[in-house]
């Protein structure tokens, strides 16, 4: 690179992995928030930086701008997907895990969620609510007026609050719910898995039309624990789990013969374990080797 864009490349470099993850919140998936970031740069490269009073706050915008356009790409995608969609898991590291903010607005749980908003509600409660960008600097990046985004922001707030989990449970118990499913499917004895299953449990799996997985939710434990005990049953390998951090909440990595088949993240409320998402689709899991640098700041 030439001088002339040694600056700008510094400070792209210095932001790249919260523009990272304010474009994976925003589309649910690592490789098409990797292409909002090279669209990002592209941008920002030819951006006079003596007319940049804030850059970081310049960059975010031009994220956000560019996850807006890719989330349109992606609905039709979806539209067209084979079963339900779960987003792209992440290998992410105890640092994750400690940031309890960071680690509850990766959630697989959470970004289903927000997979219920429209385009711009999700690009205000991220931005707001994740990141807390001011109204101001929101507004510029989608858009519109500051006054609109305030009534956009509290309206997802309150989409987003009905549907979250009602209340946070210590990752210790996520872990020792993994713990049950993990001793379940590796023994075949699924009384453990019910015991810690909440009565109207949902189970969504996503195999992109790759991997078989249930074509629809499947509602109720006895349900889940009949699907997932068939599903022991028709597989020849030999099947080995192991607790990893993904998104950075507790999950599990389920291998067939020493190949990894999925992964299996949870939702924990105080009646048990009211969700589970089991990511089988191949393309969605190459983020879960290495670990993945994310932040707010």
């Amino acid at each position: 690179m030439s001088d002339a864009t040694t600056p700008a490349t510094d400070t792209f470099v210095a932001h790249r992995n919260l523009l990272f993850t304010v474009a994976y919140e925003m589309l649910g998936s690592a490789a098409d928030a990797e292409d909002v970031l090279q669209e990002t740069w592209l941008r920002w490269i030819d951006v006079d930086l003596d007319q940049v009073r804030d850059e970081r706050a310049y960059l975010v915008r031009i994220t956000t701008r560019q996850a807006l356009n890719r989330l349109r790409t992606l609905k039709r995608r979806k539209e067209a997907y084979v079963g339900p969609w779960l987003p792209e898991p992440l290998l992410t590291s105890p640092d994750v895990a400690e940031d309890v903010e960071l680690a509850e607005s990766m959630s697989m749980a959470l970004l289903l969620v927000l997979e219920t908003l429209t385009p711009t509600e999700r690009a205000v409660f991220v931005l707001r609510e994740a990141f807390d960008v001011s109204y101001a600097e929101i507004a510029a990046a989608v858009g519109k007026t500051p006054a609109a985004v305030r009534q956009i922001a509290h309206r997802a707030r309150r989409h987003v609050e009905a549907r979250r989990p009602r209340a946070a449970v210590p990752a210790s118990r996520t872990r020792a719910a993994l713990k049950s499913m993990q001793r379940a499917l590796e023994t075949g004895d699924l009384q453990g898995l019910l015991d810690v299953l909440a009565p109207d449990v949902v189970l969504i799996g996503d195999g992109g039309g790759v991997k078989q997985a249930a074509l629809r939710p499947v509602v109720g434990a006895d349900r889940v624990v009949r699907l997932l005990a068939g599903g022991l049953g028709k597989d020849p390998g030999v099947i080995t789990t192991g607790l990893t951090e993904v998104n950075g909440n507790p999950a599990l990595l389920l291998r067939l013969d020493g190949e990894i088949d999925g992964i299996l993240a949870l939702r924990v409320e105080d009646t048990g374990v009211t969700g589970l998402y089991y990511v089988r689709n191949p393309a969605k899991l190459t983020r879960i080797e290495t670990e993945t640098t994310l932040t707010l700041r």
